[in-house]
């Protein structure tokens, strides 16, 4: 991306949206001041709010760097997968592989930055949620197209499948960042897969 002019020079704002991805990741919404994201992305408060306008319109943008580079996983599987079945499944082991990278904090930043905020963070609070509550209904979509296709039982019960995977994908996350396992969540998106199947008529 072009670079942005502030305090006499240009500065990246790729090298910048990571910089702040990592702080609001680390810190959560609240946790993470101004001060913090100046010093962190080697820019001035004028620089800052002169590109993103305040410190929820970084965060939004912080989000979207995410969801288009480390958290892009989530949206690869569904634009890729046609079957329920295995859309799922890939979300679970993929989830438990990117979860833990090492050369991050853990964990999801959409799930994780602003689970609990101040009254003055809760649009960011509530636009997070709408994103989650979002994957889920999508989820929902591909399961009744299946049942809707014939390729899964007419009994099928779509939305709690979705919420299903939707808990066991944010648990995941929320697991990650207390330090479990690549190897740990593995186990748990296989047994994870395992119910689905069930839940699917697929055994």
């Amino acid at each position: 991306m072009a670079g942005v002019r502030g305090q006499g020079r240009k500065f990246d704002l790729d090298s910048s949206l990571e910089k702040a991805m990592f702080a609001f990741w680390r810190h959560g919404y609240d946790g993470t001041s101004v001060a913090t994201l100046t010093r962190e992305m080697g820019i001035n408060a004028p620089s800052l709010y002169a590109a993103f306008g305040s410190k929820e319109g970084l965060f939004l943008a912080a989000v979207e760097y995410y969801n288009n580079g480390r958290g892009s996983f989530m949206q690869r599987a569904f634009d890729e997968e046609d079957r329920a079945p295995a859309l799922i499944r890939r979300l679970l082991y993929e989830a438990a592989e990117t979860y833990t990278h090492t050369d991050g904090p853990g964990g999801c930043l959409v799930i994780g930055s602003a689970s609990r905020v101040s009254e003055a963070g809760q649009q960011v609070a509530d636009r997070l949620r709408d994103i989650r509550n979002a994957n889920i209904d999508r989820l929902e979509a591909h399961i009744r197209a299946d049942i809707d296709a014939g390729t899964l039982p007419p009994t099928t019960d779509a939305r709690a499948v979705a919420e299903f995977a939707g808990v066991i994908v944010q648990g995941m996350s929320h697991r990650a960042r207390d330090g479990a396992t690549t190897e740990a969540l593995r186990r748990v998106a296989a047994t994870a897969w395992e119910s689905v199947r069930v839940l699917l008529g697929e055994t």
